[in-house]
């Protein structure tokens, strides 16, 4: 019998092409990897996972060859695991057993290792991790709102929405030389028709009045809870909304406009549980022949501890965005700075900031001043406008018809940017990554000419490690644009590692050697000729990447930088007060575009010093550089690859660039980060920013923070470590340590026995109570006697409704407040699955007449806060459905939370 066409290439795809969505994921009841498969190697990719005993799930996103896999957890996997895993260690055994060519094994096992080990390139377990927002908690209320005159231009172009007179980043009447600068262009009609962004972020409210009609479903998605579509569900998710009203919210009667208001948004939802290198690598890819730009304000904790970078995996998710989205122009990706300046935190410090395929916005605020939440770094490319000096952004938030008062931070100023690339490629679609940020440098206007922080580069432009190069200005940029001849394709020059004094780090990161850190530092030298430019078909240069081995024992304590042969310095790190990690840096990756256009010919020198610290030591044991810019000769470019092991010292021989990176399977861990708004002060939105102090101010023996300082920061900045398991996950994602973890199941066996004990005393004293009272005679006609006090006696009042309420540990639907906005309620959808939720009122619809009619932005502080802790201690006394507030104070109400 004859098949038909279309049912044999059917049964030809392979299993996870069946699926027209992505797998949910169950990492309780399996562990899952990422399999890079060699399509010419010796052994299919089902010889490879049957040999694993693994089974394929998915292609991870839109990369080749690389397959999500999985295997059921074994009862034993219940204990703790170390580092080692069983499905790694058995690859490894197979890549010895050949490479030892045993005796002992049979020459088919033989044959059958050798198959499997050449065929699998890469493998990595995967664990979900929590990122964090770049987004501002509310500030107080009173800090101000804008008085603007912006009327005007809301007549000239047909502008009816109510907030629009108050998005002073698009029309500022009191500054008039500090806004986007964009109107203008809309009065041309570039409005961003055509372009589609991505927000990367906490989901996005896509039923909003203000979004619906631009919103791209086709290029949406729920990598936290694997859906189509990313509703906000969590009630902190208003976050990707925000900055989705930034970039597209519609022209209508609805709060405020975007910047490309005609343009399409799409919602991809990662931000609001733990999430897997291979989610977030699909994430970063997902409808990339479609979307044009993905706007990302988050990343590792903005603490002045943390330094983390992507792992290989999302590295070449974002490389396959930069070589093969939009057709082969490249995927944008914009990236925010970061939010803790005030902790001496700096981009470079974070690998997705410090990539040299972000453009990276750091924020200048309402008057052209640095807030101090604003991150510096020599990776920051232009900043853009946010919150700060008395006003915050005005933008969408999450219902049919609210607006957002105190929007800010770097959250804010990336999805300025984007909405200013979303114009530019609107007229100009075949721009390529590159060519936008050659237009950020070479059209970023200078402000605060007299702020000390600014330099003269070799190439003669300006620059600043808080602004960049420089303001982006809307009309400049695209104007520019439209007039930009494309670049030449990329090219660089890598240098092989320098090792110092026989510095060497191993593939378990264990570092030894190099030069001791002396109080005068240790400098070293690498000279590059023209020789190796033209050997390289390097021309022009654009990003300078250096990667650093350095062993210390205060991580915080370290400087770096970098001078050129034309005695420009890029300072790549400087001293972070509070960061006491040990482990210094292994390999780690620093960028700097302060050498942007510069002659690369002759000596680099790079520095590395500490405080003097007592007590505190390091050595320097190499480093390495990278030029990037373009090629001499077009037709002679060539596509750069990821390797897979790229920061030991001495580089692994070519050959060993194949075996499983164990770094990586050691950092695979389930992380936890700090809630996404504790980095960013409440009163990012007040207070006034500066424009007199250098971003690097800190000289060698200066202070360092003791212990107990220490301590105290932690305290007060950094929340115990909390996250939001995904529904997959479930609530004990700890439970394989309950075995190993003596002291905690006790610990656990013991509070549950109290608490029984305690739940047992406590019904038997109210049981004993009824008994008591039942012995008492009906009252006599007559007889006068308040009924407050037998309600009491009875269990009547709320107060006694409220107490078995409280003897299982719950609060309120009326003492439950928002710990980021201060209000009580919240739709069901949008309960945190960590308590009984909020009320169903909080973000009902208002109604339409009634809010049309006043006009009312919704704002995420109340007006009167002691006014609401009055209402929240009151309200626990509510005796009727009927009473004043949100909540009914009926047991129905509390029955319906509980189900």
């Amino acid at each position: 019998m004859r098949l038909p066409l279309p049912l044999v290439l059917l049964l030809l795809l392979p299993p996870c092409a069946l699926s027209s969505g992505m797998a949910k994921r169950s990492y309780s009841t399996h562990d899952y990897y990422v399999l890079e498969h060699r399509p010419l190697g010796h052994a299919s990719l089902d010889e490879c996972v049957s040999r694993l005993g693994l089974e394929v799930i998915e292609q991870v996103g839109e990369l080749d060859n690389h397959w999500l896999v999985r295997r059921r957890k074994a009862a034993r996997d219940v204990s703790a695991r170390t580092t080692a895993d069983p499905v790694v260690e058995l690859l490894q055994s197979l890549r010895q057993q050949v490479q030892r060519g045993s005796t002992h094994a049979r020459s088919e096992d033989l044959a059958v290792a050798w198959r499997v080990s050449s065929s699998i390139k890469y493998l990595e377990p995967q664990a979900p991790r929590q990122r964090v927002k770049r987004a501002p908690p509310p500030v107080r209320p009173g800090d101000g709102d804008v008085k603007s005159n912006a009327r005007e231009v809301a007549s000239r172009l047909g502008i009816q929405d109510p907030t629009f007179t108050k998005q002073w980043h698009l029309v500022n009447d009191e500054n008039p030389e500090h806004m986007m600068n964009v109107s203008g262009l809309w009065e041309e009609g570039i409005t961003g028709s055509g372009v589609i962004s991505a927000l990367v972020d906490d989901g996005l409210d896509y039923n909003s009045d203000d979004l619906a009609a631009n919103f791209f479903a086709e290029g949406s998605y729920d990598f936290n809870d694997h859906e189509d579509l990313p509703t906000p569900k969590l009630f902190d998710d208003h976050h990707g909304t925000r900055c989705a009203g930034q970039i597209g919210a519609v022209k209508n009667d609805v709060c405020g406009v975007g910047i490309a208001y005609d343009s399409k948004v799409a919602g991809i939802r990662i931000l609001s549980g733990p999430i897997s290198d291979v989610d977030e690598a699909a994430s970063l890819n997902y409808g990339y022949h479609n979307t044009s730009i993905y706007s990302c304000s988050w990343g590792p904790a903005d603490d002045g501890r943390s330094m983390e970078a992507p792992g290989y995996l999302i590295e070449k998710a974002v490389l396959n965005g930069i070589q093969n989205g939009r057709g082969g122009k490249g995927s944008v990706y914009v990236f925010a700075s970061g939010n803790g300046a005030q902790h001496d935190d700096q981009c470079n410090f974070d690998g997705y900031t410090n990539s040299i395929y972000s453009i990276t916005v750091a924020a200048v605020d309402f008057k052209g001043l640095h807030p101090y939440y604003s991150e510096a770094c020599a990776a920051n490319m232009v900043v853009a406008y946010s919150s700060g000096s008395g006003n915050n952004i005005v933008t969408t938030d999450v219902g049919k018809n609210k607006c957002a008062t105190t929007h800010g931070g770097t959250s804010a100023a990336a999805p300025n940017a984007v909405g200013v690339f979303a114009l530019a490629l609107s007229v100009r679609p075949e721009l390529t990554w590159r060519d936008l940020q050659h237009l950020c440098v070479k059209t970023a206007e200078m402000i605060n000419p007299e702020d000390p922080d600014w330099e003269t580069t070799a190439a003669g432009r300006p620059f600043s490690y808080k602004y960049g190069f420089g303001r982006l200005d809307g009309y400049s940029y695209v104007k520019a644009a439209q007039a930009w001849e494309p670049i030449k394709p990329q090219a660089w020059l890598e240098i092989q590692p320098v090792q110092i004094e026989n510095g060497t780090m191993d593939i378990l990161g264990t570092m030894s050697g190099g030069a001791p850190i002396t109080t005068d530092g240790v400098k070293n030298i690498i000279t590059i000729t023209q020789d190796m430019l033209a050997q390289n078909n390097l021309e022009k240069l654009e990003h300078i990447t250096i990667r650093v081995w350095i062993s210390h024992t205060r991580r915080g304590d370290v400087e770096v930088e970098l001078v050129s042969p034309n005695g420009i310095k890029s300072v790549l790190a400087a001293r972070r007060r509070y960061d006491a990690t040990n482990t210094g840096f292994p390999g780690w990756r620093f960028m700097t575009v302060k050498h942007w256009d510069e002659n690369p010919v002759g000596d680099w020198t790079i520095r590395v010093n500490d405080q003097g610290s007592e007590g505190e030591f390091g050595n320097f044991l190499g480093w390495t550089m990278t030029l990037w810019g373009s090629t001499i000769d077009a037709s002679k470019a060539k596509l750069y690859e990821v390797p897979v092991v790229e920061n030991l010292l001495p580089p692994p021989h070519e050959d060993a660039v194949t075996t499983t990176t164990t770094p990586v399977v050691a950092t695979a861990t389930t992380k936890s980060y700090a809630k996404p708004t504790s980095h960013l002060p409440t009163d990012h939105g007040s207070v006034e920013g500066e424009a007199t102090k250098p971003a690097f101010t800190n000289k060698p023996g200066g202070a360092t923070p003791t212990a107990q300082d220490d301590a105290a920061e932690a305290t007060e900045t950094i929340p115990s470590e909390s996250i939001t398991p995904t529904p997959d996950e479930g609530w004990f994602p700890d439970m394989d340590n309950l075995v190993s973890n003596q002291k905690w199941f006790f610990g656990a066996v013991g509070a549950v026995a109290v608490f029984g004990l305690s739940a047992g005393i406590f019904f038997w004293r109210r049981a004993v109570n009824r008994r008591r009272r039942a012995q008492y005679s009906t009252l006599s006609m007559g007889d006068d006697v308040p009924m407050s006090s037998v309600a009491r006696d009875r269990g009547v009042s709320g107060q006694g409704t409220k107490e078995l309420y409280d003897a299982f540990g719950e609060v309120s639907d009326d003492d439950d407040v928002d710990e980021e906005t201060g209000l009580t309620g919240g739709r069901p959808q949008d309960r945190s699955p960590g308590g009984l939720g909020f009320h169903s009122g909080f973000l009902d619809d208002d109604d339409p007449q009634s809010a049309r009619a006043t006009q009312t932005s919704y704002r995420d502080e109340p007006e009167d806060n002691d006014r609401l802790r009055s209402h929240s201690t009151s309200s626990s006394r509510v005796e009727s459905p009927s009473s004043s507030g949100t909540g009914d104070g009926s047991w129905e109400h509390a029955s319906q939370q509980l189900r």
